[in-house]
């Protein structure tokens, strides 16, 4: 498996991820703070296990580690921004904004790693992000395309987040192995998610949750899910270009419309989802572009 089936993957399996916390955080659990504490102890415990199993290097220096921890930091901050914009707006408009984020890669990449690309990258790079922001565009009911305000603020700001954490992960995958690179960012999630989490009525939440055993099975399940797409995603910053890398790792939209799709008329009670024949093929052409995308860049 090269690092471009790998970020494909990657890309294919979070969406999944997506879908199931979208359900979970709509269904399942009264609030994203309940949400987040026992994501952060899923976190903890596996991270720990992989860091007693792949240690960093002997004699590595503070710089390595301290921008892998800028980037767990970064990564974390940016994941409780875009599941706060959920809060607040559609999952259809909030992920693909958010995965805007690699036109920011690309252009911080050139300066800071000294990434070369050629025009058919760039092209490919233009072809894939378009096709992700046009998953969001949707007739209103006042005709219009695109709404934006406060939401559309914070998932730009959460893109850009995402960007710096993927350029500082690859900065730091040249010192360390994907399985630390893993281990140092899940500690800083689960420390920043305890952080803003832990509160004596959240506590109270968990322990009159419905159900709480079937909930936390699938919540358990979720992450497990999470820590495969995340290892595979580290995997391919370690070996592909991190520009064209993260290009496609922001083809997660496509595999979120492509499972909400499923689910929406297989499985209605998992997740509602109505769309509109306008609406259908403009997604459709969204798929054609992210596609065409992803060609080039095997191609090239």
């Amino acid at each position: 498996m090269d690092w471009i089936n790998a970020a494909i993957l990657s890309a294919a399996v979070v969406g999944v991820v997506n879908i199931i916390d979208s359900h979970l955080l709509s269904k399942r659990m009264p609030s994203l703070r309940a949400f987040l504490i026992p994501v952060a102890a899923i976190y903890f415990i596996y991270g720990s296990v992989l860091f007693v199993l792949f240690p960093l290097p002997e004699g590595i220096g503070m710089l390595p580690v301290s921008v892998a921890l800028a980037s767990g930091v970064c990564r974390a901050m940016a994941i409780m921004l875009m599941l706060h914009t959920l809060m607040i707006e559609e999952v259809s408009r909030v992920i693909p904004v958010v995965h805007t984020f690699p036109v920011f890669v690309a252009i911080l990449a050139i300066p800071i790693l000294a990434e070369t690309l050629d025009y058919l990258h760039w092209i490919a790079i233009i072809i894939v992000v378009a096709g992700v922001v046009a998953i969001a565009i949707r007739q209103d009911s006042t005709g219009s395309r695109i709404r934006l305000g406060k939401w559309f603020c914070l998932c730009m700001a959460a893109s850009f987040l995402f960007a710096i954490a993927n350029i500082a992960s690859k900065y730091a995958l040249e010192y360390i192995s994907f399985w630390s690179m893993y281990s140092l960012s899940a500690f800083c999630m689960a420390f920043l998610f305890l952080s803003v989490s832990v509160r004596p009525s959240v506590l109270q939440e968990l322990r009159d949750l419905k159900q709480r055993g079937s909930v936390m099975a699938l919540l358990a399940f979720n992450e497990t899910l999470a820590l495969v797409g995340i290892l595979l995603s580290f995997w391919a910053m370690s070996r592909g270009p991190i520009s064209l890398v993260s290009t496609i790792l922001g083809t997660r939209p496509l595999f979120v419309f492509i499972c909400a799709v499923i689910l929406s008329r297989c499985y209605p009670v998992i997740l509602e989802w109505r769309l509109s024949r306008e609406t259908m093929v403009l997604r459709l052409i969204s798929i054609v572009m992210i596609v065409a995308g992803i060609a080039i860049i095997y191609l090239s």
